[in-house]
């Protein structure tokens, strides 16, 4: 009897893991690499069709926004990890917390976390023709 109740307890013990490993691997497979969450948007004073908009955006480790550009000027602005700015042409940038970036508009660039174990967390600074401020992508380079 105590045998039985042992190699019982040992499976239930056993499920009960394999549940919280798949859990947490549903978990893992349903975050996105990188999310934008909204802080503020509004127009601009006396010019309706300018608005100015603030993201805060999180890149998972390893995360990676490949080749795009903005129609319009944008800062970028790191609250935790290191991040690399790539622009076409150029030696990449990196950022680490408290570094800012200024990105011109129409300046095709990339930007990653490199690190395989801590998030990346910057603020994204835009002021542009209303609606039109988010990333255009761009065919990755032969």
């Amino acid at each position: 009897m105590i045998n039985r109740l042992i190699t019982c307890s040992v499976h239930v013990a056993a499920l009960a893991a394999l549940c919280v490993f798949l859990a947490q691997a549903v978990s893992a497979q349903e975050q996105p690499p990188i999310t934008h969450t909204l802080l503020f948007k509004s127009e601009l004073p006396d010019t309706p069709s300018q608005e100015v908009i603030v993201w805060d955006t999180r890149y998972a480790p390893g995360a990676l926004n490949p080749r795009h550009l903005h129609p319009a000027a944008i800062t970028f602005h790191v609250l935790s990890g290191t991040g690399v700015w790539q622009e076409d042409g150029k030696a990449p940038v990196i950022l680490h917390a408290g570094d800012s970036l200024f990105v011109a508009a129409g300046t095709i660039h990339s930007h990653w976390n490199p690190s395989t174990t801590e998030p990346l967390r910057f603020i994204e600074f835009i002021v542009a023709a209303k609606d039109k401020g988010r990333a255009i992508p761009q065919p990755l380079k032969n």
